[in-house]
């Protein structure tokens, strides 16, 4: 059976993995726009937060459970291998039967499987611009992504920011594009 949020899930993992694929051996240092970020930073980033998924989803884990397992570097010496397994984990997790209805522990509390999915796209539609912004790719992302993004961020956007992990959002241009304002809501200047 067709799930629109796995779909959207698979995509945003595709597009974020076909921009790791392009990253040159000379860019894994090169700055993005998360401004404490080289590239390997925002990789191994994407690649901590898919490893979380299984350990959270499939193996119904705490975070006190988990503990430090995924901080620190999870890329070692092959980034893109490293960042292909941990999106097939995370793709697996979410995709297992009765997946997306199971109660996950995150951060800030309880949440239900199919929240956690959907912020996990919104991450990894962001941080696709943010890589290829960093690695000087095309930076268009798929409208329905980018639609699917926007509409999932919109009720916290603001309080992204108090967070201290985002900026704050910026006005868009008049007549902005979807795109340039799932951007502006999370502090990036397209």
């Amino acid at each position: 059976m067709d799930n629109p949020l796995l779909d959207r899930h698979g995509e945003a993992l595709d597009l974020f993995t076909d921009r790791v694929h392009a990253v040159g051996a000379d860019q894994w240092a090169a700055s993005t726009p998360c401004t404490e970020w080289s590239v390997r930073d925002l990789v191994n980033h994407l690649t901590a937060e898919q490893l979380w998924v299984p350990a959270l989803v499939s193996e119904r884990r705490t975070l006190a459970e988990v503990g430090d397992a995924f901080d620190g570097d999870v890329l070692g010496d092959d980034p893109v291998a490293a960042w292909d397994r941990a999106a097939t984990g995370a793709r697996a997790a979410f995709a297992e039967r009765g997946a997306l209805e199971r109660p996950v522990q995150l951060s800030y509390g309880p949440t239900e499987a199919d929240a956690y999915c959907a912020q996990m796209v919104l991450d990894a539609v962001v941080h696709t611009w943010d890589l290829s912004r960093g690695i000087g790719v095309n930076e268009h992302l798929p409208e329905p992504l980018v639609d699917f993004a926007l509409e999932e961020v919109r009720p916290y956007a603001v309080s992204l920011s108090q967070s201290g992990l985002f900026d704050l959002p910026l006005d868009p241009p008049r007549n902005a594009d979807a795109q340039t304002r799932l951007l502006a809501l999370l502090g990036r200047e397209a």
